[in-house]
């Protein structure tokens, strides 16, 4: 029995910070209450954004306030509409508030998809709260009044709609606020801007005469253009911001007698295109979020693939390095041991023989120590991408060729760290070996190093010497294909025009680490 008793023991306590809640929010809706137009319900507004704002687990707190502003409310009118109006009318519709909130919160929006689920939000509780509203009064007052049913109900969906879809869009960026911004910090001044301008505007709604509708009309269209400006700059987060002030300072300019069904005919035809503005606004500012989401899902796939294919590079390097070093030990055994077989033929008297053999042997030992070169350019650590490239196995096959001129290279290859000089330096010899393949005729190789602005970097030209001859489709085609893959994963690009390929690799000079010659 007693483990049957806990298991069914409902513990709650009492907390100062929830009352403190409920007597704000029957407060400011006992306050709202007289500010409010049947076109534009302010108690209502504040209802939705409530429940967005606060953690369910304060919501009991809230339908308590929600009580005590309906008790001061209708009470006194029990003996007019019965109690059974004022009982039902006013416990069941915060309940029916938290359902429609309880259902959109239980799948959280995209930051793309924000804004369709704020309408969404905003549509359900504006028509279901009233509706539920309207149908207990209808049902249960013993007099009903002579109003036109369509009318009370138009009224009453668009004054809460109205209210809510003004003050929730600013409830849920303000529950977002410990979130991800996603503020571009460079729009800081464009945006302050249209709010200042907004709220110049809306002082001017208030400074206008409640008689003088054109002229508040046409402040509201104006006060429409930094509106989409900012829901442009920041997708449905400025719409969020751009709503409230549109349509609070028209709702606070249009003349109310602070009695029950307050209406004023003259802003009510400006209110309802302000309504469907607002609309336009948060699904023009959804589409816009949707597409920022992706490209900014598109640019970290981009720069993951590119540091990922870097990161592949260089560790390839590395590889070709550690083979490199080891055929420099191999190549270094092998000259000691034909030393040693020298000398000792020298020692024998076999001098024509052991000098054949050192001929032979420092041939073969160049020629091994070019092609090693060709494994990974060791010499480039220490003298740099140009004395590599004019000293390695490369200018070497290219001198064989007697078709590559000496290649003209300028600037300083040092301010370069090893990795962008290893990434032109394969480049280079690829692009030379493609023209050698595939042209015919004399070519020239050029690059410079240098810095512009904020970048470092290197420009390579491999081309035909003869202007008049243009590359073909097909080495075009393949120029592409297989030198953009190791240039592109550094930023760099490839440019094909008329008898030359272009190749450009930079950096920006803060994650330049520059190369400072161990020897030269």
């Amino acid at each position: 029995m007693d483990r049957l008793k806990n298991a069914f023991e409902v513990s709650f306590r009492i907390r100062p910070v929830g009352l403190a809640l409920a007597a704000v929010y029957a407060a400011s809706c006992l306050v709202s209450r007289q500010f409010s137009l049947d076109q534009f319900f302010l108690p209502a507004g504040i209802r939705a954004a409530a429940l967005l704002i606060v953690p369910m687990r304060l919501w009991p707190y809230l339908l308590l306030g929600e009580y005590i502003y309906f008790a001061k409310l209708r009470l006194p009118m029990i003996d007019t509409y019965g109690l059974d109006w004022v009982i039902l009318a006013s416990t069941l519709l915060m309940p029916m508030a938290m359902l429609v909130i309880y259902l959109h919160r239980m799948r959280t929006p995209s930051e793309a998809a924000t804004g369709l689920w704020l309408l969404s939000l905003s549509f359900c509780t504006a028509l279901f709260v009233p509706g539920l509203n309207l149908g207990i009064s209808y049902a249960l007052w013993t007099n009903p009044p002579p109003s036109n049913l369509l009318d009370a109900v138009d009224r009453a969906i668009f004054g809460h709609f109205a209210a809510i879809i003004t003050l929730v869009p600013l409830a849920f960026l303000w529950g977002l606020r410990h979130a991800d911004p996603s503020w571009r910090t460079r729009l800081v001044a464009p945006t302050a801007v249209a709010i200042l301008l907004m709220l110049i505007l809306g002082l001017g709604m208030q400074l206008t005469g409640s008689s003088a509708h054109v002229a508040r009309k046409h402040l509201v269209l104006i006060a429409a253009l930094p509106a989409i400006a900012l829901t442009f700059m920041h997708g449905w987060r400025g719409a969020a911001i751009a709503i409230p002030l549109l349509n609070l300072p028209l709702h606070a300019a249009t003349p109310s007698t602070g009695l029950p069904s307050s209406f004023d005919l003259g802003t009510f035809a400006t209110q309802q295109n302000m309504a469907v503005m607002s609309v336009a606004l948060l699904a023009l500012g959804s589409s816009i979020s949707y597409h920022h989401q992706r490209a900014r899902s598109r640019g970290l796939a981009e720069e993951t693939t590119l540091r990922l294919t870097r990161s592949s590079h260089q560790t390839s390097e590395r590889e070709l390095r550690e083979r490199a070093i080891r055929l420099k030990h191999l190549s270094e055994g092998m000259d000691s041991s034909l030393s040693e077989m020298v000398s000792w033929l020298k020692s024998q008297g076999h001098h024509a023989v052991a000098n054949s053999l050192h001929h032979a042997s420092s041939v073969h030992s160049r020629l091994f120590r070019e092609q090693a070169s060709l494994v990974y350019p060791t010499g480039l650590e220490q003298v740099g991408l140009y004395v590599a490239l004019q000293g390695g196995g490369a200018y070497g096959i290219w001198s064989n060729t007697h078709r590559v001129n000496r290649p003209r290279l300028t600037g300083n290859p040092f301010i370069l760290n090893v990795d962008l000089q290893l990434v032109i330096y394969r480049t280079l010899i690829e692009a030379v070996s493609l023209l050698l393949e595939l042209e015919a005729g004399q070519i020239c190789v050029r690059t410079r190093c240098g810095t512009a602005g904020s970048r470092r970097g290197i420009v390579a030209v491999v081309a035909l010497l003869d202007r008049g001859c243009a590359l073909s489709t097909d080495t075009t085609h393949q120029a592409v294909e297989r030198l953009s893959g190791r240039i592109q994963a550094y930023g760099g690009a490839v440019h094909c025009r008329s008898n030359r390929l272009r190749l450009a690799v930079y950096d920006s000079i803060s994650s330049v680490q520059p190369q400072i010659p161990t020897s030269a």
